[in-house]
């Protein structure tokens, strides 16, 4: 099973729905994603709900003013089934740097502006844009 993928694809539906919020299950690595996002501007917010478990992550979707959702994709690059890794000097703007690259360095989950500054590279979760 791919928890990421699951994950990704809840996001992308409940933004074509354009629902206001979506709920996924906890992990510690979904958290790590959505505070990238947040930061990013692509989400209005999240929050752990439901202190016992199963634990869940209400997140609230950002829509922009004509209503359309402000993440159009969300696109898994490194499966279970195949791992892709990049190097710092190989990480390329996402759409003309108007999306963003997840990347999973050893200084936690970093976009592909902040790994370049960085100058660290990792595994390639995927695209938002």
């Amino acid at each position: 099973m791919d928890v990421i993928g699951d994950f990704m694809t809840i996001i992308r539906n409940g933004c074509r729905a354009h629902k206001p919020e979506v709920e996924v299950k906890y992990s510690k690595l979904k958290c790590e994603i959505l505070r990238v996002l947040l930061e990013e501007g692509y989400i209005n917010n999240f929050e752990i709900d439901n202190p016992d478990l199963p634990r869940k992550i209400k997140v609230r979707l950002k829509y922009n003013e004509q209503g359309e959702p402000v993440i159009h994709n969300l696109v898994r690059v490194s499966k279970p089934g195949r791992r892709v890794y990049i190097k710092a000097a190989e990480i390329r703007p996402v759409h003309r740097g108007l999306g963003i690259a997840l990347i999973s360095t050893s200084k936690g989950i970093l976009t592909d502006r902040q790994a370049r500054r960085q100058r660290v590279g990792g595994e390639l979760i995927g695209y938002v844009y």
